[in-house]
C-alpha cells in the first residue's frame, strides 16, 4: 500500500548516487536536474513552485525566483507500477545526508536540497531585510521543511553535525547545510566591514538554542575562486 515514504539506498564514496525504489502510486520530489536514470514506471512532472493556483501561483513562484535565486519550477516523480526505480546525483561532489522529518524540523541553506518524500512538504518562509541581505540562505525566502518523511541534502565535500544545548556557535555561511527549525539564527559580518575583509571570513551565520547544525567542509565561492585562477578569459 502506498505510504509515500520512499525507500532509497545511497552509494558510499566521493561521488554518491541515490536509487530510490517507489510502489504504485507514491512519490517524490526532487531537486530539478538530478534525475541519473529511471525505470519506464516513473513519470517526471514538473511543477510551478509555489503555492495557490492559476496566474497568482504563477506570479507567486516568478517572484521567489526573482528574489531568492530558487527555480521556479520543482520535480515530481511518480511511480505507475510497483517496483519503480529512480536514481538521483547532486550537483556538486560530496556526501547525501538524510534528514528525518517528523519531531524535528530543518531550514535549508540554498543548494541543499536534493529530494524529498511525497508524504512530507516545505514552505520558502520570508527572512528579515537584514538576513536576505547578507545569506546564501535564498535571499529573502529560506526552505522550511514540514510533515512527516525522509528529506535528502547534498553537501560540497564532507559533513559535521553540531549539537547545540542551550548554546551558541557562529559558522561561515558557506559551510551551512542545514539547521534545526528551532534554532535562532543571525546573519552578519564577522567583526564588522573591515575586519572581515581581513580576516577573510566575510558572512557568518550564528546559531542559538537547542538544535542541530549541519556543516559541509568545502566552501563553494573559495572553490571557485581558486578556479578562477586557471579559467583563460577573453580581454
Amino acid at each position: 500500500m502506498s505510504d509515500n515514504r520512499m525507500n532509497y539506498s545511497i552509494d558510499k564514496g566521493q561521488f554518491p548516487l541515490v536509487q530510490v525504489q517507489l510502489e504504485q502510486g507514491e512519490h517524490v520530489f526532487i531537486q530539478r536536474g538530478s534525475m541519473v536514470y529511471h525505470s519506464t514506471g516513473i513519470q517526471l512532472n514538473t511543477h510551478l513552485n509555489g503555492k495557490g493556483s492559476g496566474f497568482g501561483k504563477l506570479i507567486g513562484a516568478i517572484g521567489r525566483s526573482m528574489t531568492s535565486g530558487e527555480s521556479m519550477f520543482i520535480t515530481e516523480a511518480i511511480s505507475n507500477s510497483d517496483n519503480g526505480l529512480l536514481a538521483l546525483a547532486p550537483n556538486m561532489p560530496g556526501e547525501i545526508i538524510a534528514l528525518e522529518l517528523g519531531a524535528n524540523q530543518y531550514r535549508l541553506n540554498d543548494g541543499a536540497f536534493l529530494a524529498m518524500d511525497g508524504s512530507a512538504n516545505y514552505t520558502m518562509e520570508r527572512q528579515s531585510l537584514g538576513r536576505a541581505v547578507f545569506s546564501g540562505t535564498g535571499g529573502l525566502f529560506v526552505m522550511t521543511t514540514g510533515g512527516e518523511g525522509v528529506l535528502l541534502c547534498n553537501t560540497f565535500g564532507s559533513v559535521k553535525r553540531l549539537d547545540l544545548n542551550g548554546s551558541e556557535v557562529t559558522i561561515d555561511n558557506n559551510h551551512v547545510v542545514a539547521w534545526s527549525r528551532d534554532l535562532d539564527y543571525d546573519i552578519h559580518m564577522e567583526n564588522g566591514f573591515f575586519q572581515s575583509i581581513g580576516t577573510g571570513e566575510g558572512i557568518v551565520n550564528t546559531f542559538r538554542g537547542t538544535g542541530s547544525v549541519y556543516i559541509q567542509s568545502l566552501n563553494v565561492e573559495s572553490f571557485a575562486g581558486v578556479l578562477s585562477r586557471y579559467i583563460a578569459t577573453s580581454d
